[in-house]
């Protein structure tokens, strides 16, 4: 049972062949030496006979450093190399350590000279539930109870979105539930709280995979408080105070919790001027572990200074490489509006009667200070279209501005795609907080990898994290995306591979050209596969750049609405105009992952791109293009309708 091998420990990274992707072969270690199921110890390499042992130190240390083991052997079978990264030191054996030996060498590096403390160490995961598993789980469960075990209060766990951060706090808690580990060394099971920011990131653990705690479980809500049970759940906002009631987590004693889960911790809970950083501040005993999908940046800096630097980090890159997330094509897409800007006509009025003001309006404008409604139908058809070329049964998530943009969106969507509608209602729905339990319905049919229908989500914010959906290929971006961690959230609702379903990849498809910006981020970690651009004509035409042009249509404007503004509407509704779809760019990965690339570059017809025109009531500025060599930093500023960009409007 201490040796294992040739064991699998990758999936084998997925590339991009012709119009499909294929997965490379996965990684293997010759043997595995652990001295429990789950606490791996060493990695041994085993050349042939009449190689030098030598041959395959290098290999063997690459394995360990990726497996975060503390020995490395190389043998011929005739002679051992070992590696031991606890002394820094290389040596030649005669024979193998016993598992024995190798233990009490791990833990007289690590400093565990408590035998309860070694024995809580090695309490066995729990196998049945199937997940937190792969070997950097494995890792992430087992420094996790290491540094709990050793009386570390502040620990933070980095992982990418997709990788199971779930079943990994689901794991780390079994063992400590397992092993009646509490902060006060009492016999008795711990008490855990488990804490996020929304219903559906507390309420889908749950009752999912920490379902195998059964009646240890309690969800605290508004009304009574039990104290009776281990394993609790709660939104930060049922637990805090306002200005209508006393904090509900004040019914609890400082020192109830013995360990404190913070899950998506970047999204606030540890800033210092949040409300939140107050309960976390009240149970200052517990023990307290963040987890969160983004790397230090400038806009989570507050998350690490509070839970410190993180135990163990698994990035996008390295999902992507192992092959255990999908990696993504990016179409960016280029509304004529977006790309040279927007400005009303003089005097020109909304749906309302009201006079939008005069201004140059670019796309992190619209929907949130102008709504355009030829823009959303625009955006809606190409989409459509899209689906019609690839897969109209393909699950998509649309992220747009606010409820009000995705319920636009979806009607849409639903009438553009009316044929399906007939046979599926549900074909397109809207899912945001406004929905509650009927849009939570729509979701969890959206999730089964078994259904079809809703086939497209649109939405705002709701599904920008906790939502896995395996099977979802498109991922939509209606709206501008600022952040690099809400950003990684979004793609993030991808990433899931399920190779028995076809799923090893998916695209992202950019409207406002917020992913191209964040792939020119220096401190992105998880490149496109390939990126494609094309162009939104007025009439809902679309000009991609490596197809043929679709025939050009009249798009009918919607209805007019006559009704007065209200306190609701803080925006001007525009319903008039026409927009065009203006590029499309395909980017590739060389096959190592290292570098991206344009691979083909189609221009338009050279009347559509080089004359002046003047489209439509409400465009009256004049467009026009300048040849440029691309290159991958032309392409990532092209189109996003900003000075300093190339596209410009003059």
């Amino acid at each position: 049972h201490s040796i294992a091998e040739q064991r699998t420990i990758t999936d084998g990274r997925i590339v991009p062949v012709g119009k499909g992707f294929i997965r490379k072969p996965p990684k293997r270690v010759d043997y595995l030496l652990r001295y429990r199921r789950d606490f791996p110890l060493a990695v041994v390499e085993a050349k042939a006979a009449y190689k030098h042992p030598a041959d395959g130190l290098q290999q063997a240390k690459q394995y360990a450093e990726m497996l975060g083991l503390k020995f490395a052997f190389a043998t011929n079978g005739h002679q051992i190399i070992e590696f031991d990264y606890c002394t820094g030191s290389e040596t030649t054996r005669a024979d193998y350590p016993t598992p024995a030996q190798l233990w009490q060498r791990y833990r007289a590096a690590a400093g565990i000279k408590d035998q309860a403390v070694a024995d809580r160490l090695l309490t066995p995961f729990n196998h049945d539930v199937g997940k937190g598993e792969r070997y950097y789980a494995q890792i992430a469960v087992n420094r996790a109870m290491e540094a709990i075990l050793k009386g570390q209060r502040r620990l933070l766990l980095t992982m990418a979105t997709g990788t199971g951060k779930t079943a990994v706090a689901f794991q780390l808690c079994w063992k400590l539930w397992s092993a009646r580990w509490n902060r006060a060394g009492d016999f008795r099971k711990p008490r855990i709280l488990y804490l996020a920011d929304r219903n559906i990131l507390v309420d889908q653990p749950k009752d999912g995979i920490f379902a195998a705690f059964g009646d240890a479980r309690y969800k605290i809500e508004s009304g009574g408080v039990v104290y009776s049970r281990e394993m609790y759940f709660a939104i930060y906002q049922a637990l805090a105070e306002d200005d209508r009631r006393a904090g509900l987590f004040k019914a609890f004693t400082p020192d109830f919790f013995d360990l404190i889960i913070v899950d998506e911790c970047h999204r606030g809970s540890a800033r210092d001027d949040s409300s939140w950083r107050s309960i976390l501040e009240y149970f200052e005993p517990a023990f307290q572990l963040g987890m969160t999908a983004t790397p230090l940046r400038e806009d989570n800096r507050d998350t690490y200074l509070y839970f410190g630097n993180p135990l163990y980090e698994y990035s996008l890159r390295q999902g992507i490489e192992d092959g255990f997330l999908a990696p993504y094509r990016v179409h960016r897409v280029v509304t004529e509006w977006d790309a040279a800007g927007w400005r009303p006509t003089k005097d020109e009025l909304d749906r309302y009667g009201r006079e939008i003001p005069d201004d140059e309006y670019g796309t992190k404008d619209f929907e949130r200070v102008v709504a355009l409604r030829a823009r959303t139908q625009a955006i809606a058809g190409h989409l459509t279209e899209f689906l019609k070329k690839s897969d109209r049964h393909a699950k998509t998530i649309v992220f747009c501005v606010d409820q009000e943009h995705a319920s636009e969106m979806r009607s849409a969507l639903s009438n553009l795609n009316s044929d399906l509608v007939t046979q599926a209602p549900d074909y397109v729905c809207r899912v945001t907080a406004d929905e509650g339990d009927v849009g939570r319905g729509h979701l969890s049919r959206f999730q089964d990898v078994d259904t079809t229908v809703p086939t497209i989500l649109t939405t705002s914010q709701l599904l920008t994290t906790g939502v896995d959906a395996p099977t979802c290929k498109n991922v939509v971006l209606a709206r501008v995306v600022g952040s690099m961690s809400e950003f990684k959230q979004i793609i993030g609702r991808g990433t899931r591979v399920r190779d028995d379903y076809g799923k090893l990849w998916f695209n992202i498809i950019d409207y406002t050209g917020s992913a191209t910006r964040m792939f020119a981020d220096p401190d992105f970690d998880g490149d496109p596969a390939k990126v494609t651009e094309e162009e939104l004509k007025e009439n809902g035409e679309t000009r991609v750049l490596t197809e043929t042009p679709t025939q050009e249509g009249e798009r009918a404007p919607g209805p007019l609405i006559t009704e007065p503004p209200t306190e609701e509407h803080r925006k001007f509704y525009f319903d008039g105009g026409h927009v065009e779809i203006a590029a499309h760019l395909v980017y590739d990965i060389d096959p190592n992952g290292k570098q991206l690339r344009v691979i083909r570059y189609t221009e338009y017809a050279a009347q559509t791109i080089r004359t002046a025109s003047c489209k439509g009531p409400g465009s009256r500025h004049v467009h026009a293009a300048v040849d440029v060599q691309l290159d991958p930093g032309d392409i990532a500023g092209f189109g996003a309708g900003e000075k300093g960009h190339r596209m410009r409007h003059f």
